[in-house]
């Protein structure tokens, strides 16, 4: 469980540049599918391009990401023309958002890590219906924000509510 303030709480609605150059609107609970919001540091950074391609590939490669069409939503703080190289340079097949004002950031509560040192590293997984599931807050541990939404997507990601079997027989 997690002590973060959106924990249990509605996603925050954002809209901000995408890679591209359009502008992506994140409307929580209007996909029908579970969605990761992961804030990063920097684009081009080793532990950034870590985390960020293994989102990438679990999307890819994962079955409980493909079985549960997650959708998954980068943030940092750099430049629209920054995420746009990065994005081409690594293949990036999901939103990759530009919030150099920081807005999203302090919409999901994302401090600073390592004694104020570097920008957060968090992750949200939203449920289907916009509610902030999980929290992941590591700012070393690139990998651990991909096991965190593999193992919030088997608690919380079908596609659909499964429905309650009935224990007695017809």
């Amino acid at each position: 469980m997690s002590d973060h303030p959106l924990f249990g709480q509605s996603a925050p609605a954002f809209s901000l540049p995408n890679a591209d150059g359009t502008t992506y609107e994140f409307k929580p609970g209007t996909q029908s599918v579970p969605v990761a919001v992961f804030f990063y540091p920097k684009a081009g950074s080793l532990g950034c391009t870590k985390e960020v391609c293994s989102f990438r590939d679990a999307l890819n490669e994962k079955i409980e990401f493909k079985d549960s069409g997650i959708v998954v939503i980068g943030i940092s703080p750099d430049s629209v023309a920054t995420l746009k190289s990065f994005v081409a340079k690594h293949n990036v097949t999901y939103p990759m958002l530009s919030d150099s004002a920081g807005e999203a950031r302090k919409l999901y509560s994302v401090g600073r890590g390592l004694l104020g040192l570097s920008e957060g590293r968090v992750t949200f997984f939203v449920d289907k219906d916009g509610t902030v599931r999980d929290v992941f807050d590591s700012v070393l541990n690139f990998n651990g924000h991909i096991k965190a939404v593999s193992r919030a997507l088997e608690q919380y990601g079908s596609k659909s509510t499964p429905s309650a079997t009935s224990a007695t027989n017809a």
